[in-house]
């Protein structure tokens, strides 16, 4: 979707009136089309999505939506994006566990299944996918108990530079769309971004990532428009970042140079350099330091007031 369109303000205003409105009346029925603890599947794009080659499984990214009890329930809920290079999905350490995680805190994860090299998919599907699923969320915020304010993305390796990319490319959506989920914005709230894969064409690239999305020779424009740190703005997401030191797979100036660029934006940020463990980590439960990434990222959420359950009015 372009970064700028123009979308009247009134309209905005009204539509998240009325989305605050029903989240609040809606907390109460939180997961009551779900079962407690059993993630159910949806199409990211019931009718087919853009771009599509087929009608296989390949071809149809999902979102799995893991809701928290309803007693725990904040409203937040986040969009995770597993890595995998651009070339497959680490779904288990870097979806189910982290939706599980998050869902102890009391927030929402949706569990992005997003298209890729290995079933036949370069730029833009990724990213279109990724937009999609903000959307998604936002405009059934009332169902699943969300507070359409409080939807963010989250990205490991690859998936985090989906997710930073999601967090620079967005607009506020089409009022004039027949889908009402193109109606609403596609830019998340705030991002958690894990060893994520950011800078394209520097020397600490991550060039399969790279590669998968872009092919051989992408054009130069392209290249800089999809590195992340380069695309940085004062209407950027507030993002927490953790990588390791030992990382050799996606060395950690990833994050660091994306830090400062949100720095010089003014943009609310925080980062964290562990000294040990490999690259995809997840969790990172077995490893001594690095597993206070956890904890950490939870105060960070907690500081943005975004492990608060709103009052009911």
């Amino acid at each position: 979707c372009p970064m700028k369109s123009r979308f009247p303000w009134c309209m905005v205003f009204a539509v998240g009136l009325l989305s605050v409105v029903a989240f609040v009346a809606g907390t109460d029925a939180l997961g009551a089309d779900q079962p407690q603890g059993q993630p159910k599947v949806e199409l990211l794009w019931p009718a087919g999505a853009p771009g599509a080659k087929g009608d296989a499984p390949a071809d149809k990214p999902t979102l799995t939506i893991w809701l928290p009890e309803p007693q725990k329930a904040t409203g937040t809920a986040v969009v995770i994006c597993p890595g995998g290079g651009y070339g497959f999905l680490a779904v288990d350490h870097e979806g189910k566990q982290i939706a599980q995680w998050l869902n102890s805190l009391g927030v929402a994860g949706f569990v992005l299944e997003y298209r890729h090299r290995n079933r036949g998919y370069g730029h833009p599907a990724p990213l279109q996918d990724a937009q999609r699923a903000i959307r998604t969320v936002r405009a059934r915020a009332a169902q699943w108990g969300i507070d359409p304010r409080r939807i963010g993305m989250m990205g490991f390796s690859a998936g985090g530079h989906l997710a930073s990319t999601a967090g620079t490319h967005f607009d506020k959506g089409n009022p004039d769309a027949a889908d009402p989920i193109e109606r609403v914005s596609c830019r998340p709230d705030f991002m958690i971004l894990c060893y994520p894969v950011i800078a394209f064409g520097e020397e600490y690239t991550h060039r399969g990532s790279q590669r998968n999305l872009l092919g051989d020779n992408p054009d130069p424009e392209l290249l800089r428009s999809l590195s992340s740190e380069k695309q940085v703005s004062k209407d950027t997401p507030p993002t927490f970042l953790f990588h390791t030191d030992e990382d050799s797979g996606v060395p950690p100036e990833n994050s660091v140079y994306f830090y400062l660029a949100l720095r010089k934006a003014k943009v609310p940020a925080e980062l964290h350099i562990y000294r040990t463990g490999k690259h995809g980590l997840g969790l990172a439960a077995s490893t001594p330091g690095t597993s206070t990434w956890p904890k950490n990222c939870e105060d960070w959420l907690r500081n943005q007031g975004l492990l608060d359950r709103p009052a009911k009015k």
